[in-house]
């Protein structure tokens, strides 16, 4: 059973987590446009949780030319789990995930 919230913390943590949506859906949008690359992608997760929750499907559908269907064969064949998030990626996969979009 979920913890019980006052009426204030229930609107705090609503508010966290649209801050949290908003934030995740600026940085898939500016991947999208290319006004930001992966690295710096993976760069800002190392100090930023939000980012660091991304899961890596819709990081890489979120690439220009990638698709659901690309980006599904991508994580498949380097051994990356379908509801892998940028905090739980090793680092052979974060370096192979640079080099295929590098």
């Amino acid at each position: 059973m979920p913890p019980k919230l006052t009426d204030e913390q229930r609107r705090a943590a609503l508010e966290k987590a649209a801050a949290a949506r908003r934030t995740r859906a600026e940085i898939k949008e500016l991947l999208r446009t290319g006004s930001l690359s992966l690295a710096e992608v993976l760069e800002r997760a190392e100090t930023d949780k939000t980012i660091a929750g991304i899961k890596v499907s819709s990081l890489l559908i979120a690439m220009p030319g990638m698709g659901k269907i690309k980006a599904k064969r991508l994580m498949e064949e380097h051994g990356i789990a379908e509801n892998r998030r940028i905090r739980g990626l090793g680092s052979r996969q974060r370096a192979t995930l640079l080099s295929h979009f590098s």
